[in-house]
């Protein structure tokens, strides 16, 4: 007889199921597992993969680029003569100047300010007798009351025209000053090609160096530096022009990535290629130098040439840096003129054609023995370019008028120097033969790095008043402000600044450059607590130091605010680099009059202006790039007010002594906003400054203004 279970047979079983299937899962679970890690593994050392053949490819690619960039090179190396055929050549208009100069743009006040007119208050309407007679009398009291309202304007109106009219006049005297100095450019052009088909040796060396300095077709990567004279008898042009050093072709000859050592290698050129491709390139420059001045002959000044080409650098025998010649070479035109340059093969024209000499081991400067030097012509010699040009800033003082008094002397006048006693603020006397326009001048020496003060041009003029002389010059390593420039005009002073005077010597054969380069003036700035100059080197006149230093106390704009409408405003100024204040003490306002160093201060404003700044910008912070000038309602004198009458806006630029300079236009006001943003000033890259309008208004006034510019206020 079977027994029926009690259940605990089947209870088992099923805990035996759940525990066989826990341990499938869970085995499911490690063999899933497993399998990511695996994936996950590979995925690794796959992105490993294409991480390195990236890498790789990189640099593959950059070995490639800079092997592309060597052929590159050669190629044009190769081509120098067959390029340098193909450009323009150089003729005596390219050195004329254009007859025109900047027209007249008065800005703002070109704009007049419009007076009521009686034919817009016509009457209106007017069936009868008696309701025309009341338009009329309405439209006379319309009228009556506008007019009177206009009052003002009619005073601004006329003041406007006074300023127009003394803007007017100085634009006038500008421009005949630019004008005449244009002609008398134009008028030596003139002269200088008179006497080049004259064959005057002066004229002559000064045309064709200028025509080999101008020659687009020679590279701007190779050296310019010529010494030459003209022999008129012979009708010969004798010169000393360099040539590239042997560091010109290319060492390398391949770039190649080594996966190994993980570097780029450098194959290089073999050494015969080098030397060969180096002498073919002097032989390119040679005849590109011949060819230039051929083409510039439009005056038939050149019967022939004697060139010798040189290296500038260490004598292998010496050690001392020296001319090293490597290529000579005479010819005449009529000998020169039969060659197809495009098509010869430099070295075999210039030995064999031309019957010149080219070293034959150049990389080696193994030298040549010039034909002709400059020197064997005579006196006569100019040399212009150079790597050896002196810094005027590091000039011995008495070496630096020495040059001045040179310069006047390159220009065709008498100049000595003065002593260094009792020359009564004169460094250079000049006298200017020239009938009419010459006579006595006195020439004033200032080597400074910062901004001429104007005081200093004041002083000048009272020196030429003083020493009974026709003129005035003050000559400077740095720049004028609009302050010297607004009282030189209209006297009988110049001014030569830093880039000119560099410009002026090289144009007479003489050399000296600013700094870092020729014509650069750099931007020193710093405030008027901290005198010093970079280098620790002190800014000085030719001789002792100036009273006022560099950067004199009056050399300052004043900036007048004007607007009309009734509201009240407080104009405030602060000094930023970028959107953020120096510090608090740069927010100049009613209770802060003045920056601590005195280069932003407020002003009591003069008719017709309600409120002024006055501004050194020179003398600002060096971190400060930005000037903001703001303005805010009144809160005493006008709490319930905002900016909706504020209308007809602009700041007046001034100079020190109040001569207008410019009218910059600033944004209406608007409703519900009780403070506004005029305008910045911004320092460019060169060191001048430039106004952006503004107009963002805020509703907060000036709390909520100056809070977006980096000031907490309590």
């Amino acid at each position: 007889m079977s027994r029926r279970s009690n259940g605990l047979v089947g209870v088992w079983a099923e805990a035996q199921r759940q525990q066989q299937r826990q341990r499938e899962a869970q085995a499911r679970f490690q063999r899933d597992q497993e399998r990511q890690q695996r994936a996950h593994q590979r995925e690794i050392a796959r992105s490993h993969r294409e991480q390195k053949a990236a890498y790789r490819e990189q640099r593959e690619a950059e070995a490639r680029r800079r092997t592309q960039e060597l052929d590159a090179r050669v190629e044009a190396l190769q081509g120098l003569l067959a390029a340098g055929c193909r450009a323009a050549a150089f003729r005596a208009d390219a050195l004329t100047r254009p007859e025109r100069v900047e027209a007249f743009s008065p800005g703002q006040l070109g704009h007049p300010i419009t007076m009521p007119d009686p034919n817009r208050y016509q009457p209106q309407g007017g069936w009868t007798a008696g309701r025309r007679a009341q338009a009329q009398a309405e439209a006379r009291s319309r009228f009556e009351r506008d007019w009177q309202a206009a009052q003002a304007a009619q005073a601004a109106e006329a003041q406007r025209l006074r300023q127009l009219a003394t803007y007017q006049a100085q634009y006038q005297q500008w421009a005949d000053a630019q004008l005449a100095e244009v002609r008398r450019h134009n008028a030596g052009i003139t002269e200088m090609t008179a006497g080049l088909r004259g064959g005057d040796p002066e004229a002559a060396v000064e045309y064709f160096s200028a025509a080999l300095y101008a020659s687009t077709g020679w590279p701007d990567d190779l050296p310019r530096q010529v010494s030459a004279a003209y022999d008129s008898g012979a009708r010969q042009l004798v010169l000393n022009w360099e040539l590239p050093a042997y560091a010109v072709v290319p060492e390398a000859k391949s770039v190649r990535y080594m996966i190994n050592a993980d570097q780029e290698k450098e194959s290089p050129r073999p050494v015969t290629q080098r030397r060969s491709l180096y002498r073919d390139v002097l032989a390119q420059c040679v005849l590109l130098v011949l060819r230039d001045l051929f083409a510039a002959d439009e005056f038939g000044a050149l019967e022939s040439v004697a060139l010798n080409g040189f290296v500038d650098d260490h004598d292998p025998v010496t050690g001392r840096r020296a001319s090293l010649f490597l290529a000579t070479v005479m010819v005449s035109r009529a000998d020169f003129a039969g060659l197809h340059l495009e098509q010869v093969n430099a070295v075999n024209c210039l030995v064999d054609g031309l019957r010149g000499q080219l070293s034959s081991r150049p990389d080696q400067y193994a030298t040549v023995r010039p034909g002709r030097v400059p020197e064997d012509v005579g006196d006569g010699v100019v040399t212009h370019g150079g790597d050896e040009e002196p810094d005027l800033y590091d000039m011995d003082p008495i070496a630096f008028e020495s040059l001045v008094a040179e310069l006047f002397r390159a220009m065709g006048m008498q100049a000595v120097t003065t002593q260094r006693s009792n020359d009564g603020g004169v460094d250079v006397d000049a006298l200017d033969p020239a009938p009419i326009r010459g006579g006595k001048i006195v020439v004033q020496v200032k080597r400074y790095r910062n901004t001429v003060p104007p005081t200093a041009v004041r002083d000048l003029y009272g020196t030429v008043q003083d020493a009974g002389a026709n003129k005035g010059v003050l000559v400077t390593t740095s720049k004028f402000g609009p302050g010297s420039h607004t009282f030189a005009n209209g006297k009988p002073l110049e001014l030569v600044a830093g880039s000119e005077l560099v410009d002026l010597l090289h144009r007479h054969g003489l050399r000296g450059r600013l700094g870092g380069g020729e014509g650069s003036v750099p931007a020193q700035r710093s405030a008027p607590d901290s005198r010093a100059t970079p280098s620790g080197a002190a800014d000085t006149d030719a001789g002792a130091p100036d009273a006022d230093g560099p950067a004199g106390a009056d050399d300052y704009n004043i900036l007048g605010m004007y607007w009309s409408g009734g509201v009240a405003l407080d104009v405030c100024a602060l000094v930023c680099r970028g959107n953020q204040v120096l510090d608090d003490d740069h927010f100049v306002f009613y209770n802060n009059p003045r920056t601590p160093d005195g280069t932003v201060r407020a002003l009591v404003p003069v008719a017709p202006d309600k409120a002024a700044i006055q501004v050194s910008f020179d003398a600002l912070p060096a971190r400060a790039d930005r000037l903001v000038v703001i303005a805010a309602v009144d809160p005493v004198v006008n709490a319930a007010a905002d900016l909706s009458g504020f209308a007809d806006a602009g700041i007046r630029l001034l100079d020190s002594e109040g001569t207008p300079l410019d009218r910059l236009d600033v944004s209406d006001g608007r409703d519900g906003e009780t403070a506004l943003v005029l305008g910045s000033f911004r320092r460019r890259a060169n060191g001048d400054w430039e106004f952006v309008t503004g107009g963002k208004g805020y509703p907060g006034g000036l709390e909520e203004l100056v809070g977006e510019y980096g000031i907490d206020v309590d």
